[in-house]
């Protein structure tokens, strides 16, 4: 069995894959040789964004939460690919901003809707349509957030500790034929994330151990690898890419602190 992260000849399904870590998580699937399959709200959304990969790839118009359209999506894939083998449960949204008590349902429901729901509804499709005959790995895109807490961002963060634990169920529910894994970015360089760094970067990327805030292509790498025959042992885990700094504040134990101490 190999060890590499060589996909090719097999099919990937990335969704809100117009930009950020979706895009950036097809196109190092498509570097790794899969075809791909980007979705996004809009269809020129996702044909712009499909012309981008270098590599096989189409984009369609589908709403996360949509199952007609999520089935459609699936189906075009398998029409088109022939098969089904990577799902990447990437889109997400978080219009909920501020403590939890003064959500209104609307802003709750939406956010649960894509960030947890949608996961579990496009893993089924794919599950019924192809992997649960044949196999594959889905990776959902959870956060460090779902790890912690954050003022301000509780209801996002709900939405994925509780994917994460979602994972872990799938993960055994769906053994052995699929694998299930969550990714846990930290602060990344996305339009999602902008409030936690855009107008503070050097502070942020001070405080972590590795001295950088994330890029998308650090999370795509890791989708990669967890897509890949490289992780053909690992299912129900969740690798945090944070670049550190759930460790703590970097600052005070850097080495050339330390010696000016």
């Amino acid at each position: 069995m190999t060890t590499s992260a060589d996909l090719c000849g097999k099919t990937a399904i990335i969704t809100g894959a117009s930009r950020g870590i979706g895009l950036a998580t097809a196109q190092a699937l498509a570097t790794a040789g899969a075809n791909v399959v980007l979705t996004s709200r809009k269809q020129d959304a996702a044909d712009e964004a499909a012309a981008q990969i270098d590599g096989n790839a189409i984009g369609v118009a589908a709403h996360a939460v949509d199952e007609d359209q999520a089935r459609r999506c699936i189906d075009m894939a398998l029409n088109k690919f022939g098969s089904v083998d990577i799902l990447v449960n990437n889109a997400g949204t978080n219009p909920a901003y501020g403590p939890m008590i003064v959500q209104g349902r609307d802003r709750f429901a939406k956010t649960f809707d894509v960030n947890l729901w949608a996961p579990l509804l496009w893993t089924a499709l794919a599950t019924e349509a192809w992997m649960g005959e044949h196999g594959g790995s889905v990776i959902n895109t959870a956060s460090t957030g779902g790890l912690g807490h954050e003022a301000g961002l509780g209801v996002y963060n709900t939405t994925k500790a509780a994917l994460i634990y979602l994972t872990k169920q799938l993960a055994l529910e769906l053994s052995p034929k699929i694998r299930v894994n969550a990714v846990a970015p930290g602060v990344v360089r996305t339009r999602l994330a902008e409030a936690l760094w855009k107008n503070h970067e050097p502070q942020v990327a001070a405080s972590t151990a590795l001295n950088r805030i994330g890029e998308p292509n650090d999370v795509a790498a890791a989708v990669v690898f967890l897509a890949s025959e490289a992780a053909a042992s690992i299912t129900g885990e969740t690798l945090v890419i944070d670049g550190g700094r759930r460790l703590g504040d970097a600052r005070p134990y850097r080495f050339g602190a330390m010696a000016d101490a």
